[in-house]
């Protein structure tokens, strides 16, 4: 049982490995992070030039902490996409580099890249 687990976990590692090592994020055109968990969904922008955030947001963070949008479903996938937009445009940029990491792009990864696509960035 151990031995199956500590698989899944390597070829989950693969995976992210596989997809992130052709995304690089700079400042002008930072990488868009995505992480799934059981519960939530979080969002960053980094710079991998300087290794800074440059903007995230989360299902668990305080502005959606005692709302419907405080769990992992597409609603709240769609209203992170629209807030990370949002972000980004206060920091004047336009254009991102998409990492869903080990994720299938499809169902609440989709519904995400759609709704910061609807907020005015470009990938």
């Amino acid at each position: 049982m151990v031995n199956q687990e500590n698989r899944r976990q390597q070829l989950r590692t693969k995976r992210t490995f596989r997809v992130r090592k052709h995304l690089r994020g700079s400042s002008t055109k930072p990488r868009l992070c995505v992480v799934k968990s059981n519960c939530h969904i979080q969002v960053q922008l980094i710079d991998d030039e300087s290794a800074t955030t440059l903007g995230s947001t989360a299902t668990f963070a305080k502005e959606f902490r005692q709302t419907e949008f405080n769990k992992k479903n597409k609603a709240s996938a769609r209203k992170l996409g629209e807030r990370i937009a949002a972000i980004a445009i206060e920091k004047n940029i336009k254009e991102i580099v998409f990492d869903r990491g080990p994720f299938k792009y499809h169902g609440i990864l989709a519904e995400l890249a759609d709704a910061a696509r609807a907020g005015g960035l470009q990938f």
